[in-house]
């Protein structure tokens, strides 16, 4: 099958090529791209927005929109908006469902970062609800005996790579800022599918299938996922009875049940007591976590503000400086098809990328130079060296303004996508966009009360130090890790007119850069901009998604110089366009689907 950029029915149809589905499926990371599933309980409207995705149309609504990565969790999501709850309200409802539908992505044993416009005030506000180091993390936490990084697997699995939860937390404080809907009742489609027991869908089925090996470490998590030895498959029902209790005592006694009491001290045992890789969390790492609001990251691109979430987040910061130099570049005479456009995004994205490396980190515990990787001046700079026509031979970090400065060296920490993002429009004219993971598949792989806990901790650097330099993104004791999480709203005259994030590790930077190009530079729908062929460039290697039109670029970037690859790229982009009325968008790369009234 042949597809063309501007082709949305052609893309959708693309994407879900069997070469794409096996490539995710031979990928580390057990997330596969699995396209459209059947649902049996999904409502008319939820079939219309499955329909439209296929056929590569954005769905319209007047008043409030969801999207997010499954029908379940977005009508749930959509009875609360439609009732007059607000978009704090849906998210609580959403992410409740997506904790038990797609558990391998995220839940409450993990983290989120939240972006939120406000209708009345017209002001943009972030929440960090980034999971934490225990405090009995030690700097070697991650290396061998020797000194050396331990191997990845051997990392996560287990109690070692689990960092403080910030969900529920996080969940319970956008309530209580603007939430209208009463909390516990928010809880109630997730306890409702827990304990009549939903489908399992053929993502769910195809990451349990690619990840069987470790999921099996554990008995509890074993017994879940491989009920009688057998690897749950698409179309049985699942019924998680200990998720429904969990949800019972937070709806009832808010996060407080979580992060003390029972849940608590099953968290911390299990952490401390996983057989073979115990970790270090404790009591206290629970009782004193906390939500930190942050300053939004916001950098204009062509005349619109793009707003973001600031460290630990490298997101807004890494899609901000992509996004600054391209605009001293005339992408939309270029368009989608012409090599060169590529050739600057590559090139914008490996220089961003050379700045994430170098200094990006929780700014709680490291100097971060925020203002001076966005101004105007230094990004004019940086955007000088793509003045040529082959791609750059060396890219290295800049020299941008500190208010006080440090030397650090590149860090080189994996980031792995499992996540999942949720995009909220509300009848008040507030906006969400959050973005909220476990890290790897599965986390840790560790389950309890019917909930996976996180791996968090991966994504610090498994070095603390090169050639005498401190590493930015080491790990310390209750420090969060750096991500690649890009929750966005894009704003026009004080005024949102985008929301978008995605899944997909640190390629999540240019999955999210490259829809807001599409969507403003080239003008395509929402459907279409998430929708087109994955073009991704980080570290000098330019990934182009197999199967689609992107393939078609390989020949071009490889003369220009860039190493190349075609793999699978499983994006889970989810936006809501705001212009006479709302258009929300879908990945087809994964089962979700935007909904709206």
């Amino acid at each position: 099958m042949r597809c063309i950029f501007l082709s949305s029915l052609a893309l959708a149809a693309c994407l879900l090529t069997p070469a794409v589905a096996q490539q995710a499926a031979d990928a580390v990371d057990p997330e596969v791209a699995s396209g459209l599933s059947e649902f049996d309980t999904l409502s008319e409207a939820a079939q219309a927005s499955l329909a439209a995705k296929t056929a590569g149309r954005p769905v319209e609504a007047d008043t409030w929109m969801v999207a997010a990565a499954n029908p379940l969790a977005v009508e749930a999501g959509a009875a609360v908006l439609r009732a007059g709850g607000t978009a704090a309200d849906a998210m609580v409802a959403v992410q409740a469902v997506l904790g038990l539908v797609e558990p391998q992505s995220s839940g409450l044993g993990g983290g989120a970062f939240l972006v939120w416009y406000d209708g009345r005030s017209g002001e943009v506000t972030t929440l960090d609800g980034r999971e934490t180091a225990p405090l009995e993390v030690t700097p070697r936490l991650f290396q061998t005996d020797e000194g050396e990084p331990m191997g990845f697997w051997d990392a996560v699995v287990g109690g070692r790579s689990v960092g403080t939860p910030g969900t529920p937390m996080l969940m319970e404080e956008a309530h209580a800022r603007w939430g209208r809907a009463d909390w516990a009742g928010l809880f109630g489609p997730a306890i409702s599918l827990a304990e009549d027991g939903f489908t399992v869908s053929e993502r769910l089925a195809g990451s349990i299938a690619g990840g069987a090996e470790r999921l099996q470490t554990f008995s509890r998590t074993a017994d879940y996922f491989f009920p009688g030895g057998q690897a749950l498959q698409a179309g049985d029902r699942l019924v998680n009875g200990e998720y429904a209790n969990t949800l019972r005592l937070i709806a009832a006694h808010g996060a407080e049940a979580f992060y003390t009491g029972p849940i608590a001290d099953d968290i911390v045992a299990t952490v401390r007591t996983a057989a073979g890789n115990p970790g270090v969390l404790s009591a206290t790492d629970l009782a004193i976590y906390r939500v930190v609001e942050r300053d939004p990251v916001c950098v204009p691109y062509r005349g619109r503000d793009v707003c973001g979430m600031g460290p630990p987040s490298s997101g807004a910061l890494t899609v901000g400086q992509i996004l600054g130099m391209l605009d001293r570049h005339d992408l939309a005479a270029l368009g989608p098809d012409n090599a060169e456009a590529w050739r600057l995004i590559g090139d914008a994205s490996r220089l961003a990328f050379a700045d994430r490396g170098r200094y990006m980190a929780d700014s709680d515990f490291v100097p971060m130079p925020v203002a001076g990787l966005t101004d105007a001046a230094y990004l004019d700079s940086r955007a000088a060296l793509l003045a040529g026509e082959t791609a750059l031979e060396e890219v290295s970090a800049g020299a941008p303004d500190w208010d006080h400065a440090q030397l650090w060296a590149d860090d080189t920490s994996l980031e792995l996508p499992s996540t999942s993002h949720i995009s909220i429009v509300d009848q008040y004219g507030n906006a969400l966009s959050m973005t909220t993971t476990i890290e790897n598949g599965f986390g840790s792989r560790l389950m309890v009360r019917g909930f996976l806990l996180n791996n968090e901790l991966t994504d610090f650097s498994f070095r603390t130090q090169r050639d005498g330099l401190p590493i930015a993104n080491r790990i310390e004791p209750g420090k969060r890790p750096r991500s690649s999480m890009s929750p966005t709203i894009v704003l026009q005259d004080g005024r949102p007119v985008l929301v978008v994030g995605s899944p997909g590790g640190s390629r999540i930077i240019g999955y999210v850069a490259q829809a807001i190009i599409a969507h403003l530079d080239w003008g395509m729908d929402v459907q279409q901009a998430v929708s087109m062929p994955h073009l991704v460039n980080r570290f000098g290697t330019y990934d182009l998604e197999e199967g689609t039109p992107a393939a078609d670029f390989e020949t071009a970037l490889s003369e220009m110089g860039f190493k190349v690859n075609l793999r699978g790229l499983t994006s889970g982009l989810h936006a809501i366009a705001l212009a006479d009325g709302l258009r929300g968008g879908a990945d087809p790369r994964r089962e979700g689907i935007a909904l709206g009234d």
